[in-house]
């Protein structure tokens, strides 16, 4: 019989009020809204009694309390899975800063007075070693373009390849395996529970 390989069940927060008009939100500490309050509620079933050996997650408000919503409020907080910093470009919308860059592209340029696309993938890098080194499943809790960089480098990809996984808020998604532990493979991706 095959051994089972881990999984990392990746839980995006409920919305709040800056991710449901698109502005760029980072740094800024947003409480959920109470449609975000509902999305975190209803990962609960979804989650319930699967035995993860280790739950971490976002300092950040928004992801602690879609966490404890989702019933594991004991989480380990973990500063690598703050969102991107968005710098200059915090609270911005992306159409508003097109007009000023057309070209400009998050998962390609970063944001000034913020993070590079390098900077990111680096503290995704550091995530991945550590859910590496455990032993059986993990459960994060963290936002959106910080976890489509954690799908990005699971696969051995650029940090720059985060644009082509979208996400929506109270999202669940898996990293793990094909065959062995050599073979990492998305296992779900962006299910709205």
């Amino acid at each position: 019989m095959a051994e089972k390989l881990p999984a990392a069940y990746l839980a995006r927060h409920g919305e709040t009020a800056w991710s449901l008009s698109g502005q760029h939100t980072g740094r800024t500490d947003l409480p959920l809204t109470e449609e975000g309050e509902r999305q975190a509620q209803r990962l609960r079933p979804r989650l319930t009694g699967h035995g993860f050996v280790r739950v971490f997650t976002s300092p950040f408000l928004r992801a602690r309390r879609t966490c404890e919503l989702a019933g594991f409020g004991a989480a380990e907080q973990d500063p690598d899975l703050v969102e991107w910093n968005y710098g200059d470009y915090e609270g911005r919308r992306a159409a508003e800063i097109l007009q000023e860059r057309p070209d400009w592209r998050l998962f390609r340029d970063g944001c000034p007075g913020g993070e590079s696309p390098g900077e990111v993938g680096a503290r995704a890098d550091r995530v991945i070693a550590r859910l590496r080194s455990i032993d059986g499943d993990v459960l994060l809790f963290s936002s959106g373009h910080f976890l489509r960089t954690l799908a990005a480098r699971w696969l051995g990809l650029t940090p720059a390849a985060g644009q082509y996984f979208m996400l929506g808020t109270g999202s669940l998604s898996m990293l793990g395996y094909d065959h062995r532990l050599s073979e990492p493979a998305l296992r779900l991706w962006n299910e709205s529970p």
